[in-house]
Order: C-alpha cells, then sequence, then structure tokens
C-alpha cells in the first residue's frame, strides 16, 4: 500500500482525511465532475502492508464499509520484504500472493459494482534488476486476477516506466519504492486513465 497521512481509524469525511497523496488527488478530480451524485472516497491504505496483513483486516477495514467500488494497491510489500534485509519472514512469496489475494477478490467481488486492482511498482528502469524482475512477476499475477475477475487493470508500472524517460528516479520515488508528491501524482493520473478520466497531462 502507498499511504500519505490519512486519517485513522477511517480516511474519509473531509479532504484532510484522505491524506495528501494519489487517493487525495483522485477524489480532487472526480468530485467535481458530478456534483449533482455526490460519493464519498475512503482511503483504508496502511503503510507497510502485505498481502497476508490485508487478509487479516479485509472483514473490518473493506467488508464492514460495503463500498459499491473498491479499489486495492498491493504487493510493494510482499516483494520489498524479500531484498530489504529486515524481516524476510514478512515476504508474502508469489504462490501464497496469489492465494491471498484471489481468495479475498472471490468472496468480495460479487457485492462490488466495480473493482479496480493496482499493480505494484519499483522505480527502476533496468528490468532485469532482481527487485524489479520480481515487481513485474507480481504486477503479471494482478494482471491475470484482474482479467479472471471482469476488474480494471492500473499499470502503475508502466507509468512509472514512462515517467523514467524524462525524469531521475530521485523525482519520483527517492528509494525507488515511496512516491514523492510527483510519484503520487503519476498513480492518481494512471487510476483515472484507467476508469475513463483522460488527465490533463503527459504521464
Amino acid at each position: 500500500m502507498v499511504v500519505s497521512g490519512r486519517a485513522r481509524p477511517v480516511g474519509e469525511g473531509s479532504r484532510a482525511a484522505l491524506g495528501d497523496g494519489y487517493v487525495a488527488m483522485v477524489d480532487a478530480t472526480l468530485g467535481p465532475l458530478h456534483p449533482e451524485r455526490p460519493f464519498r472516497i475512503t482511503n483504508m491504505g496502511v503503510s507497510g502492508n502485505t498481502a497476508r496483513d490485508l487478509a487479516a483486516r479485509w472483514d473490518a477495514d473493506v467488508l464492514a464499509h460495503g463500498p459499491d467500488w473498491l479499489s486495492v494497491l498491493i504487493g510493494i510489500n510482499d516483494v520489498w520484504r524479500q531484498f530489504d534485509g529486515i524481516d524476510r519472514s514478512a515476504a508474502v512469496m508469489p504462490d501464497e500472493f496469489r492465494r491471498t489475494y484471489e481468495g479475498l477478490i472471490a468472496r468480495t467481488r460479487p457485492v462490488l459494482r466495480g473493482l479496480v486492482l493496482m499493480t505494484p511498482f519499483y522505480v527502476q528502469g533496468d528490468r532485469t534488476d532482481p527487485m524489479r524482475r520480481s515487481m513485474d512477476e507480481y504486477g503479471a499475477i494482478i494482471g491475470g486476477l484482474a482479467a479472471a475477475h471482469g476488474a480494471l487493470l492500473v499499470d502503475i508500472q508502466s507509468a512509472m516506466d514512462r515517467a523514467l524517460e524524462r525524469s531521475n528516479f530521485t523525482a519520483i520515488a527517492v528509494d525507488r519504492v515511496h512516491p514523492t508528491q510527483a510519484g503520487h501524482e503519476i498513480i492518481a493520473r494512471a487510476f483515472l486513465r484507467a476508469i475513463g478520466i483522460t488527465p490533463n497531462s503527459r504521464q
């Protein structure tokens, strides 16, 4: 999850409660489009979470809110824990990741009007880099799940790759994982394009 200062326990009810990352940027774009049909975005992201962590809080943090539409960004920490040297036991390997994520989707998709799955990303243009290869593997898993369950797919990694063609990685994510404000804008614009909104940007 990529979280940026959202309110606890529930990030909703005001612009400030959504944090200052991509979720608030999406809200700022979508809100004025249909003022006659107000909607509410809730940010329940938790920094550092893996798919294992997400599964543990799914009922309370997702199903209990009864969303019409749900978007999920997970996978970055599942991969990062394999490389950060802190606690490799916290890493969620591909088979467990796929099984866990698919289980959550399978029991939730029937109660949703729409589902948006977002790929994890590593701001590294060298696709032979070990962590980038792993991130691409998890992104492919998510792409398969999106196709299988009728979800929209937000390919954040491709958006980051396009940005890297004209920017140094430090402008997007200083450590290649945690986005700067520019990085959050890239994510927000990729999300908006995926749901059919064309942002006024080259990203």
